[in-house]
């Protein structure tokens, strides 16, 4: 093309960026449709009837199903799930096994944020000591949690932890346990219990894919700038030469 004189550098940094930023926001596209779908089964299942503990472990899909326990908390394995915040303020879940008395099945039940202003104090619950009635659901994260180091399981409890993973409990204290957390309504020893479901709605993804379509489309609209000045360029200079000599 005798018209148009991008540059090598320019050519090779065009041919790296341009199709990872599409990548990318077709990638954020992708993303906000799995939330989407997220969401709508979240809707549906919620409304749904209430599961025992018995038919919830034999539930293929368990995600975001409603459940009913009757049972007691388990208050000497505490989990203290860190950096969770509220209307600008930090805290903590508190999570705690519970014996389901009628399938003899061990449940992680998440009951809710309470703050924790002063990192050098550790936080103030209690637990009911009572067998208690349970409204619950089951939360399943939409992707693996990156951690940059992993929680020790030797820790004492109340175990600060960043991330739950319920098997690996079982597996520590020996019990034949649910694999997924559950997330209590409001009743009996609950605290605050309005999570979101994903911390990024599908709208959020959307703006993203846009930002990332639309600096690739600059940046190749750069390129084509660049390309068709330098020929204009080069072009008036090969002229002036030709009229000098």
């Amino acid at each position: 093309m005798k018209g148009f004189r991008p540059g090598l550098v320019p050519s090779l940094v065009v041919a790296v960026l341009v199709p990872v930023m599409v990548c990318l926001g077709f990638w954020q596209l992708g993303r906000g449709e799995q939330k989407r779908v997220l969401m709508d089964t979240y809707a549906e299942r919620r409304v749904a009837k209430p599961m025992d503990s018995a038919e919830l472990a034999q539930t293929a899909d368990p995600a975001f199903r409603p459940v009913s326990l009757r049972g007691h908390f388990d208050a000497e394995h505490s989990l203290l799930l860190d950096n969770r915040q509220h209307d600008g303020k930090v805290g903590v879940e508190l999570l705690q096994p519970f014996l389901d008395h009628a399938s003899g099945l061990w449940l992680l039940v998440n009951r809710g944020w309470l703050p924790w202003p002063d990192r050098r104090t550790p936080p103030v619950f209690s637990t009911p000591q009572q067998t208690v009635d349970l409204q619950a659901w089951v939360y399943v994260a939409p992707g693996a949690t990156f951690q940059l180091h992993a929680d020790p399981a030797s820790a004492p409890w109340p175990r600060l932890v960043t991330t739950i993973e319920p098997q690996k409990l079982w597996a520590e204290l020996d019990r034949g346990g649910f694999a997924y957390e559950l997330r209590q309504q409001s009743g009996p020893g609950a605290y605050r219990t309005d999570w979101p479901v994903v911390s990024m709605g599908p709208e959020k993804h959307l703006g993203y894919a846009v930002q990332w379509f639309a600096m690739a489309a600059a940046l190749f609209g750069l390129f084509l700038y660049l390309g068709w000045h330098n020929a204009g360029r080069h072009h008036g200079e090969h002229h002036e030469s030709n009229q000098h000599v």
